[in-house]
């Protein structure tokens, strides 16, 4: 179980420890922000969500510039500076007391999170050979989701506790955890910026790459399933299915072990833009699948019927999310040039942010408001997206003059992380 997990020794594990040390400080974080927010700082459910959609959109922009300072600076120093941004934006979480603070601090946060993503990408990229990048990313979205999992226990112990010192104690770990994160960061050898600018040429190259823009936005309303486990589906439960409550608990855990035990192996036959156009394009048929089982959870009268069809399309699910992770992570690191690592990877990884701001409104008003057809219709989405997806990859791949088919940009030699590496996402975003 263990190698299903851990990457092999050297570079791998080193940024597989680093993913560890923040994901167990982020688990506890997202599960007892929401409640310090109110409970303890005194913001409304409404002000929270205004402050965190303001704050992620701002850090979805920003994380382009900081990853080409990644690349004009070097992808090492970037990530290390940014690791210790966010464990500063953390503690001052503990200080703020009013609105106006709490969106100044979720600002810093945010940017500082999409910055980092996509600087570690840039790392990855310059450490990690072409044709190894796949298998790295698939162990660290296991590492990431056992690090969730870890950190949402020892949130859940504060939540057990409920006082404002046991929710300190949950920003001071996270905060900790990400100056461990940059120590970790800072063992690593150090990758060379890249070349200045040519003349003429534009700071931000990446904004006027359009068939890259092109795959980037599909890649982000393939991840508008991000929210489903989180939000969708616990609420689709209570409100249209006579399931018990804990079946929404149950699917999340059953999604954290797979990913944990099973993203390795789905990820292994993906080693080209071929064989990652074809993992997108049955992700969408799988994940289509899904969605007309979730579906049919609302039919039965017998709430134990209810929760084995449940069962049966949250398996699909993640079944359709590993495909999908593994297929955009060669997808997006394949398209990059390998001078614009970082500035590319801010820019792929904005399909996260756009999932996080994005998907709560878009599926609770489709699943919740029209049942049954709304599922279909999410599906629908999800599935001609998936199959866009291959022509979009098509047209990218012979503007970049037909090398990204070795993961390498114009050179052969790049590569990127798209939707879990900021899910990393992309978990980072359950």
């Amino acid at each position: 179980m263990t190698n299903r997990i851990l990457p092999p020794p050297g570079v791998p594990r080193r940024l597989a420890a680093a993913q560890l040390s923040n994901s167990v400080g982020d688990g506890a974080y997202y599960v007892c922000s929401a409640l310090y927010f109110t409970r303890v700082v005194g913001l409304s459910p409404a002000q929270i969500g205004l402050g965190l959609t303001i704050a992620w959109a701002v850090g979805s922009v920003a994380g382009v510039p900081l990853g080409a300072l990644a690349d004009r600076r070097g992808p090492r120093g970037t990530s290390v500076l940014l690791a210790v941004a966010t464990a500063a934006s953390v503690c001052s979480f503990l200080f703020i007391r009013s609105f106006w603070a709490f969106l100044a601090a979720v600002l810093v946060y945010a940017t500082a999170q999409c910055g980092l993503a996509a600087a570690r990408q840039a790392l990855l990229a310059g450490l990690v050979a072409p044709e190894e990048r796949t298998g790295v990313l698939a162990h660290l979205q296991a590492v990431l989701n056992a690090g969730l999992a870890v950190g949402a226990a020892l949130g859940g112990l504060a939540l057990g506790v409920g006082t404002e010192r046991a929710y300190f104690a949950v920003f001071a770990l996270d905060a900790l955890a990400f100056l461990l994160c940059a120590a970790v960061l800072l063992r690593l050898p150090v990758v060379a910026p890249v070349p200045d600018r040519a003349a003429g040429e534009p700071r931000l190259a990446v904004l006027r790459d359009r068939p890259y823009a092109l795959v980037t936005l599909l890649n982000a309303i393939l991840l508008l399933r991000m929210p489903l486990l989180s939000l969708a589906i616990p609420l689709w439960i209570v409100e249209r299915t006579h399931a018990p409550g804990w079946m929404a608990s149950a699917l999340f855990v059953l999604n954290t072990l797979a990913v944990m035990l099973f993203q390795v192996r789905v990820a292994r036959p993906v080693t080209d833009l071929d064989s990652a156009r074809r993992a997108v394009r049955v992700s969408g048929l799988v994940v289509a699948a899904a969605c007309g089982v979730f579906a049919l959870s609302a039919l039965p009268r017998s709430g134990w019927a209810a929760a084995a069809i449940l069962l049966a399309g949250a398996v699909l699910q993640v079944d359709a999310e590993m495909r999908q992770s593994a297929g955009s992570w060669q997808i997006g690191f394949g398209l990059a040039p390998a001078e614009r690592m970082g500035q590319y990877q801010g820019f792929f990884g904005t399909g996260v942010p756009i999932a996080r701001t994005l998907g709560p409104l878009v599926l609770t008003s489709l699943l919740l408001l029209w049942g049954i057809p709304g599922w279909l219709l999410l599906g629908g989405l999800l599935l001609a997206a998936s199959y866009a997806m291959g022509p979009a990859v098509r047209r990218a791949e012979a503007a970049r003059g037909g090398d990204g088919g070795n993961g390498g940009g114009n050179d052969g030699d790049g590569g990127n992380d798209g939707g879990d590496g900021a899910a990393r996402a992309s978990v980072r975003s359950r």
